[in-house]
């Protein structure tokens, strides 16, 4: 008798095969049976036609401290992710020296915009070389799997002293022992390494991470260990990622397609498209696509943007009467004055005599300023919806408009800012990327940017809006959808237990109504440690997750069930 038999799903297998009806079975953490009248078993699951998928595998996050404290890993959790890689873009937690924690903390910060002081508290410091790290995320139960790279910004620190922050250049010994380091971690469980060039990426002191402006010997030197071991992903954030470069981007793609050459290894780097050269990104899919280079541009399936609101950052937070008289006071209190008609009227009338640099941007972003509208936000939104569009359309000043919308539900209204991926103010730029051979589903960045950003939903907007939603143009297939979330993430990886439904295979599943699942309006809670905020997105239609064959979620509220654990790589 099985433990667990799902009768009568609409199962998506991972695999990219259509939809088809089928019983699943598990016993322990694996899937035993697939297919028509399976026999009896110690708890059974009647679906009702509902979807079952595959875990979605989530290889872009930074739960590296959240990971230390935080046994639910939400908001990833609430949207299907069964396992997450983290230890992107090169910063991390480890190897850490006992002198180096509040720099690391610093580091993480300025990149990644996870609150210092949250982290300060949070982590525990249990470790201080890569395996020993490691060692300290093993013995955590968690609702997910968790895996995680080896930053380059630790490693060079933790070799360099000053010399690496500063980004000066490695001698042969420094490559060497930074090499030593990866090849440790690798073999000890790690998943890859990763590293940062783009001046988007810079410490909470303002300098570019370490790692910024490696040369060649050092990038080339530390992926020998890769090679060496015959495992592990090289993950990039390349020069141009954000588009603060347009020239140097074909030359990146260049030498990373060398170096997965060189490496015998995958190499994934972060592509979007970018306002200053919006078909720049085909040229980069082509470069990736020219030889049988293991180089695979990782891409997101929504906008890149920033969440405009009284508690994220606005186009009034640098108004002299905001600022003195309004900026401390608790939202409520704060609500309250701004609704006041002489408030409102000096506040409009004022322009700062220092402009702060993001409520700058803002002011000057008004005609691609989108409210979320309701309960279930779209993040497609057309041209003739931003604030902009309205006011015109209604006679009104876009900053009067904007100033009101700031206040609905409370003054928790929250405005789309898309800044990249949305330069035609249309997705169908990323449904090429999404279907392009090479490209991986990723830059969610579960975990960061907790105070203006809250991408870790992607899951649920890949199923809502491409494979059910969307208006305006194609969707997508169901089985791609889903294949980009698991079998694609869970390969490139190694990961070759889980993605799929089949015989075999680690019983990570979910199942969905898909007429339901949508996601919610994002909203900002203060309960990371020392009070840190965080903005989350919850989701519906979720109606179970099972991770290994336990079920932790049930309509999106956790069981209580810890099955998840680290994930080691090939050689460890």
């Amino acid at each position: 008798m099985d433990d667990l038999v799902i009768r009568n799903a609409r199962v998506v297998d991972g695999t990219g095969a259509p939809p088809y009806p089928a019983d699943v079975a598990v016993t322990g953490d694996r899937i035993t049976a697939v297919g028509p009248g399976a026999g009896p078993g110690r708890r059974t699951v009647d679906a009702d036609g509902a979807l079952l998928t595959p875990g979605f595998v989530d290889i872009h996050t930074h739960y590296d401290g959240q990971a230390t404290w935080d046994p639910i890993l939400a908001p990833s959790s609430w949207h299907g992710v069964t396992t997450a890689v983290m230890g992107n873009c090169g910063v991390g937690f480890a190897p850490a020296r006992p002198d180096r924690h509040a720099w690391l903390i610093g580091l993480m910060e300025g990149v990644e915009d996870i609150p210092g002081s949250a982290l300060a508290e949070g982590i525990t410091w249990e470790w201080e070389s890569f395996p020993e790290f490691l060692d300290a995320l093993d013995r955590t139960p968690r609702t997910m799997d968790l895996g995680t790279q080896v930053p380059h910004g630790a490693v060079r620190a933790y070799v360099m002293g000053e010399r690496g922050a500063r980004n000066e250049p490695a001698t042969a010994d420094d490559i060497a022992a930074m090499k030593a380091i990866v090849k440790e971690g690798v073999a000890a469980g790690a998943l890859g390494f990763s590293t940062s060039r783009t001046l988007a990426h810079r410490a909470i002191d303002g300098e570019p991470v370490p790692g910024t402006y490696a040369a060649e010997e050092e990038l080339f030197g530390i992926g020998e260990a890769l090679r060496e071991l015959d495992s592990g992903v090289y993950e990039i954030a390349p020069v141009g990622a954000a588009g603060e470069d347009v020239n140097a981007p074909p030359d990146e793609v260049r030498w990373m397609r060398r170096l997965a050459e060189a490496t015998g290894r995958p190499v994934s780097f972060a592509l979007l498209q970018v306002d200053a050269a919006p078909d720049l990104w085909r040229e980069l899919m082509r470069l990736s696509a020219g030889t049988d280079a293991r180089l695979y541009p990782q891409v997101a399936g929504r906008p890149f943007g920033m969440l405009i609101g009284l508690e994220t950052l606005h186009a009034f937070g640098d108004h002299p009467t905001y600022v003195s008289e309004l900026a401390l006071l608790p939202l409520p209190e704060r609500v309250r004055r701004m609704r006041d008609p002489d408030v409102r009227a000096r506040i409009l009338a004022e322009r700062p005599p220092q402009e702060d640099l993001l409520a700058a941007m803002v002011r000057g972003c008004l005609d691609r300023l989108f409210p979320l509208d309701g309960d279930r936000p779209d993040y497609e939104p057309a041209p003739d919806e931003s604030v902009a569009a309205r006011a015109a359309a209604t006679g009104r000043d876009p900053l009067e408009m904007l100033y009101d919308l700031l206040l609905e539900d409370d003054g928790r209204n929250l405005l789309l800012l898309p800044l990249l991926n949305y330069s035609e103010r249309s997705l169908d730029p990323v449904r090429e990327m999404l279907t392009h051979p090479r490209a991986v589903l990723g830059l969610g960045d579960g975990g960061a940017h907790c105070g203006f950003i809250c991408d870790a939903s992607l899951p649920t907007t890949m199923l809502s809006h491409w494979a059910r939603d969307r208006r305006r143009g194609e969707k997508l297939p169901l089985e791609h959808v889903v294949r980009l979330m698991t079998r694609d993430t869970a390969r490139l990886y190694g990961l070759e237990d889980r993605g799929i439904i089949a015989p075999g295979k680690k019983a990570d599943l979910n199942l969905i109504d898909f007429d339901r699942v949508a996601n919610r309006r994002p909203e900002m809670r203060y309960d990371l440690p020392a009070g840190g905020r965080r903005l989350v997105q919850r989701a519906d239609g979720y109606l179970a997750t099972f991770v290994s064959g336990t079920q932790v979620f049930a309509d999106g509220e956790h069981t209580g069930e810890l099955p998840g654990r680290l994930v080691r790589g090939a050689r460890s």
